[in-house]
Order: structure tokens, then C-alpha cells, then sequence
């Protein structure tokens, strides 16, 4: 180790995609309108009508998703 901080381009984090390439799609799907904020203030997000129609024409199962 070099003792940099610099994030990776992608990397898989459980069931997830993280570094750069995971930060990039998830504001793509927030600029995209596919991702809405639940709560002003929360961290949590939902996903639109738009975005589940996005994600199906993906290939995304959403029904495989867990609340």
C-alpha cells in the first residue's frame, strides 16, 4: 500500500457496484429522473415510474428487488 486514499473505477461491494463507475450510474439515474429521494434529508430513494420502465427495457428484474 502506498498510503493513498484514491477510489477505484469500479469494485464490488456485496451485492452492489461501488467505486467511480457506481457513483457515475447512480447520479446518472438520478439525472435521468429513474431515482427520486424519498425524503428531503433521508437517504433513501425510490424508483419512479420512469426508472422502473428504464430499468425493465435494462433487463432489470425489479420484482427481484427488496423493499
Amino acid at each position: 500500500m502506498n498510503g493513498t486514499t484514491e477510489k477505484k473505477q469500479a469494485k464490488l461491494c456485496y451485492e452492489h457496484l461501488g467505486g467511480k463507475l457506481g457513483e457515475l450510474l447512480f447520479q446518472s439515474f438520478i439525472t435521468k429522473g429513474w431515482l427520486m429521494k424519498d425524503e428531503l434529508g433521508k437517504k433513501d430513494f425510490y424508483i419512479t415510474e420512469k426508472g422502473a420502465k428504464g430499468f425493465s427495457e435494462l433487463g432489470v428484474d425489479l420484482s427481484q428487488l427488496k423493499a
